[in-house]
């Protein structure tokens, strides 16, 4: 797969033809269906969509996260980490690999920590499993961690519960779990979700700055394209388990080329275009049932652009000279009267 404006060097995660499965009571249905894509050190790579694209279950099964009883991972899925398919690598080899070379902050901060534990326990668990550090040492690490995500007074929070903090310390107290053995790639799944927009910038600020001390592989999961403006380097566009778009931030936010790519970005309020009575534009129709896909393009119903031959075929994934990939047999630079995006609120 070609990736636009990233090195020569080889990534650091390579995911290849991923493809995640569920058992429900209505039969097995597709929940990430043929996905691809690399992250290299030190790179954001935002993947974003509408819920039940795909993004959370595609995290997962990176993590094998899913409960195996009823998921599967294809046997011709590759996730290649270090040399190591991690699609098929034992419990235990995973259980190394989580939370030191690659680390997950989940969505909800407050279900994510043990309310009956205190931080600092919370924090030496990870380390007492992953370093040889003796009890000293990683409670001194454990306030060296939260400092690092700039919670004040940090040889007092750690013997705080949960519930004591903000939610914004909470998730502060995540990313610092996340950390403390350095990984390789944080994953990040709506990091922001439920916090107030200062918190939210404050959070992405320091998780920027982290990347940037420790050189650390972010992978975003976000339905925020404003928070992808500010931080990603590449975005993957994914609707009902596929990847349709992707590309650089800036060729995603101004030469977008799926017309659901543009349609989200067509929904985010930008600043001095209010007009007085007029709705924000929206993408009418649903995301199609995985169980009942459409034949064609998975898109196609709720699409102003489409045509017979997106009802009848689905598209496959176009790559382009310039490392661009987009899924559509009319993408926006063929449609006709499609409209411009731009904006103040999208990267330059």
């Amino acid at each position: 797969m070609i990736q636009a404006g990233q090195p020569h060097s080889e990534p650091i995660l390579s995911v290849r033809h991923l493809t995640t499965r569920f058992r429900t009571d209505l039969g097995l249905v597709t929940a990430v269906d043929d996905v691809s894509f690399d992250i290299h050190a030190g790179e954001t790579v935002g993947i974003v969509g509408e819920s039940g694209c795909g993004k959370t279950v595609t995290s997962k099964s990176i993590m094998r996260l899913l409960p195996e009883r009823v998921s599967r991972i294809d046997p011709a899925s590759k996730i290649m980490f270090r040399g190591m398919n991690l699609a098929t690598a034992s419990e235990s080899r995973m259980r190394s690999v989580r939370g030191d070379q690659i680390a997950m902050i989940f969505q909800e901060p407050m279900t994510s920590l043990n309310p009956v534990f205190r931080i600092g326990w919370q924090i030496e668990e990870a380390l007492k499993y992953h370093t040889d550090l003796n009890r000293a040492q990683r409670r001194q690490r454990s306030i060296e961690m939260l400092r690092l995500v700039e919670i004040p007074n940090p040889e007092r929070r750690i013997s705080e519960y949960p519930h004591q903090l903000s939610g914004g310390m909470r998730q502060r107290v995540m990313i610092a779990i996340a950390l403390c053995c350095e990984p390789d790639i944080l994953i990040a799944d709506e990091p922001t979700t439920a916090l107030d927009v200062t918190i939210q910038a404050q959070i992405l600020n320091l998780m920027e700055g982290l990347k940037r001390k420790l050189n650390t592989a972010i992978m975003l999961i976000t339905h925020n394209l404003g928070v992808v403006a500010q931080v990603c380097d590449r975005v993957l566009v994914m609707y009902a388990g596929r990847v349709i778009e992707s590309g650089t931030v800036h060729d995603i936010f101004h030469r977008p080329q799926h017309p659901y790519t543009q349609a989200l970005l067509e929904s985010i309020p930008k600043r001095g275009r209010r007009e007085h009575g007029k709705r924000l534009p929206t993408i009418p129709g649903i995301v199609p049932s995985l169980h009942h896909l459409p034949a064609g393009c998975r898109f196609a119903e709720r699409c102003r652009f489409r045509q017979d031959q997106c009802v009848d075929h689905e598209p496959e994934l176009l790559e382009t000279s310039d490392g661009r990939a987009y899924r559509c047999f009319f993408p926006i630079t063929q449609a006709p009267m499609a409209p411009t995006i731009g904006g103040s609120d999208v990267p330059a």
